[in-house]
């Protein structure tokens, strides 16, 4: 990963599925180790299902709070923000906002959080799934907004790549605010051309986020490695992210 320009690792501890709250712990110790010492910081993440809140919370405080066997530590940590087992979303809502401040409040101001959300543009087409996001509420807990600009799923080559992109990011700092710090997530890597991976890196540059990845690392080919080695230049302006809708 250092060695392809890789600066940051999100790394899942676990899911759902496990009876542990962090999944082969001495394993993922190591790993941890060996991408701090390969100069990687590492950000650790879990998707909670807000079925059973008190074991999301644990679960989620245990990545937090988890200690390598040099003594290391995760960097932060991102909530994966898109289950929709509990089916009412107001009563959704309520839990992931509780969830959130109850994270905040036990890491404290200064450690960095951030919320992984689902595309803005599949909710505009599944304005079912989850009406009425809570942007503006998650804004209080965390630092930076992860969206996943998951492209892949809808569209195929360059100018449509780079429109999903740019209206998943403009939608969430319409309602997230204009200055929220954006890291994009592109993927699926392995269903990404040459011209898709153009795409996405286009509209890296029209947006300017703090940072930007596919997922994931395992399925992404050498030459969209090449497409991501190379950002385009900062905009000019916040405008310049903006795109019509997809069809």
């Amino acid at each position: 990963m250092a060695a392809r320009g890789v600066e940051t690792l999100l790394l899942e501890t676990g899911n759902s599925r496990q009876p542990a709250d962090l999944v082969r712990p001495r394993q993922l110790g190591r790993l941890v180790d060996a991408a701090h010492a390969a100069g990687l910081r590492v950000v650790a993440w879990y998707l909670p299902t807000l079925l059973y809140p008190p074991r999301d919370l644990r679960r989620v405080l245990a990545a937090v709070r988890f200690t390598t066997p040099a003594g290391g530590h995760f960097d932060s940590f991102a909530l994966d923000i898109e289950a929709s087992d509990v089916r009412t979303v107001t009563l959704r809502n309520t839990r992931l906002l509780a969830l959130s401040e109850a994270l905040r409040a036990a890491v404290g101001d200064a450690y960095p959080l951030g919320a992984i959300v689902p595309s803005a543009v599949g909710m505009e087409h599944h304005p079912k799934y989850w009406a009425g996001f809570p942007y503006a509420g998650l804004r209080k807990s965390f630092d930076v907004f992860l969206p996943m600009a998951y492209s892949t799923y809808r569209v195929r080559g360059r100018a449509l790549s780079a429109r999903y992109v740019m209206r998943s990011v403009a939608l969430l700092r319409a309602e997230a605010g204009a200055d929220v710090p954006v890291h994009v997530i592109g993927g699926i890597a392995n269903r990404m051309g040459p011209s898709e991976a153009a795409g996405f890196m286009d509209a890296i540059g029209r947006c300017g986020p703090i940072g930007y990845s596919l997922y994931d690392f395992p399925i992404t080919s050498s030459s969209t490695w090449k497409a991501l080695a190379s950002p385009p230049p900062a905009p000019a302006s916040p405008a310049a992210c903006s795109a019509p809708p997809i069809p």
